[in-house]
């Protein structure tokens, strides 16, 4: 991707990598491998792309070969948010046997998850390149992944949007509902936030846009409207606030959706219902 990629830290990554293999390994490791290869053995593994898409997820496959002083290495051949064909090598793996069979799920699991978020991503960002509308994320990810995945995001060429409930308001329609009105609930919320925390209204019709404009809204998500309503919406806003569509958006929807001048499009599916991208590791015994 030409777009830059930061790193997730290396404590996130392994606390996650951690959980995943203290879920996989248990009270005693992986029995097989024990059973089976001689605790001197040694392997290289090849993992190579079964599909074409975007890779994100090494450093994960990385930590998993390498927790726990295994004496695994691990040779990188494409970096994260790289754009990958089916036969091609990703990385090489080298070490004690029984440490690599063991860890191999683990690493697989990131990997071919992280990059099917990322492929998803990417794919709509394709669609959308001759807009100036960006595709971003939600909070709809997987419990305890959320920072791999909005990275993976990144990784295919979207941006993210709130991380949590903490780091912005989101103003929505049931918070809209006990408030009384848009207008009610953007003046709360107003009073409330300090000068770095932003703010965020969704509204449903072009009326409540008109009047979260009124109010001052500076950030306005437009849920599930239609391309000619988000036309609309983008015409009556003449600029003064940042629109984003969200709703029912996937690669059939968001062309239209980002023609109408739009400047985010949230798309949940890209993290909650990506699907895996494939990738083998296939062994060769070392002496």
């Amino acid at each position: 991707m030409s777009h830059a990629l930061t790193p997730l830290s290396a404590l996130l990554v392994s606390q996650m990598v951690e959980a995943a293999l203290a879920e996989d390994w248990g009270r005693s490791g992986d029995v097989t491998a024990q059973a089976v290869i001689p605790a001197n053995a040694k392997a290289e593994a090849i993992i190579r792309a079964r599909e074409p898409g975007v890779v994100a997820g090494l450093d994960f496959a990385a930590c998993a070969f390498t927790a726990a002083q295994s004496g695994l290495s691990m040779q990188r051949f494409k970096e994260d948010g790289a754009r990958i064909e089916a036969g091609d090598d990703i990385a090489k793996i080298s070490g004690p046997a029984q440490a690599l069979l063991a860890s191999e799920r683990v690493a697989l699991n990131f990997l071919g998850h992280l990059s099917g978020v990322a492929s998803q991503t990417a794919k709509l960002v394709d669609l959308v390149a001759h807009t100036s509308a960006r595709i971003c994320d939600t909070r709809k990810t997987t419990p305890g992944l959320r920072a791999a995945e909005k990275y993976a995001v990144r990784a295919g060429g979207g941006v993210n949007h709130r991380f949590g409930l903490d780091d912005a308001i989101l103003i929505k329609d049931n918070h809209i509902a006990v408030a009384g009105s848009v207008s009610a609930a953007l003046h709360a919320a107003q009073q409330a936030a300090g000068h770095m925390l932003s703010i965020e209204i969704e509204v449903d019709t072009l009326e409540q846009l008109e009047e979260a404009l009124a109010a001052g809204g500076k950030i306005i998500l437009l849920d599930n409207m239609t391309p000619d309503s988000l036309r609309q919406a983008v015409e009556i806003n003449q600029g003064r606030a940042i629109l984003e569509a969200s709703g029912r958006v996937n690669s059939d929807t968001v062309v239209a959706i980002s023609e109408t001048g739009v400047d985010f499009i949230s798309v949940g599916a890209i993290t909650h219902s990506a699907p895996v991208l494939d990738f083998g590791l296939d062994i060769d015994v070392k002496a």
